[in-house]
């Protein structure tokens, strides 16, 4: 079951990286990984203590983020 917010962070984790909730695995991990044109499936392929429904929650985060960001025009 996912947590409700799927990123922890914890000083006592990576020290305090964010990183996906239960894991041991930062989050500007996957989007290193997209940025060299990889995919969620071959992320989630290397990183199997990441659920899919946290992927798609952090990038929905993401989105929010940058669409609610400051200069930014709403379609």
């Amino acid at each position: 079951m996912m947590s409700p917010n799927p990123v922890k962070i914890d000083p006592e984790i990576m020290g305090g990286t964010p990183c996906f909730a239960g894991t041991r695995v930062p989050v500007k991990t996957l989007f290193d990984y997209l940025a060299h044109n990889r995919t969620v499936e071959f992320f989630l392929e290397q990183y199997p203590t990441v659920e899919r429904d946290q992927v798609i929650a952090v990038l929905a985060q993401a989105e929010e983020l940058v669409s609610h960001a400051p200069g930014t025009k709403v379609a």
